[in-house]
């Protein structure tokens, strides 16, 4: 599955007013839920904060990753948002984080949020996607960074 299959313009914030990993991931959940991609944002809330309480989705290099699998969520959607400012995911390489990919799946699609990590986590890796998308002005340059095609060597 390609991200830019599941992440709708409507779903992308390029200026996050959260200075917190809470309340980034709550602010990133009420994309989703405006745009009508979950039912209960209390419940879907609770799945993501669970997961990061076991391990962070802070992966290094300015990114986080949240994600969780709930029976609120309609379909599998993935919500984007920048913070300039960056805010303290508790990352791997101790630095904050400045872009934030939230997933979200329906609890019985099985191994989808993980599909979907791998596939983020490729293109992530490449330092021209991560330099578009934290150079992105607008979201269709968002859904343009997501779309190339990466190969590794």
């Amino acid at each position: 599955m390609r991200i830019r299959d599941i992440l709708n313009k409507d779903c992308i914030d390029l200026n996050l007013k959260s200075t917190d990993k809470e309340s980034v991931i709550k602010e990133l959940i009420s994309l989703l839920v405006n745009r009508g991609l979950i039912a209960d944002k209390e419940e879907f809330f609770h799945a993501v904060w669970e997961r990061e309480k076991t391990y962070t989705t802070g992966i290094g290099m300015g990114i986080a990753i949240p994600h969780g699998k709930s029976k609120s969520v309609k379909r599998a959607a993935v919500a984007f948002g920048k913070s300039e400012r960056g805010i303290d995911f508790d990352s791997l390489d101790g630095k904050p984080a400045h872009l934030f990919f939230l997933i979200a799946v329906p609890e019985e699609s099985h191994d989808l949020h993980l599909e979907l990590i791998s596939t983020l986590s490729r293109k992530l890796m490449h330092e021209e996607v991560r330099r578009a998308l934290n150079e992105a002005d607008t979201q269709e340059k968002v859904l343009e960074a997501l779309s190339v095609d990466v190969r590794v060597n």
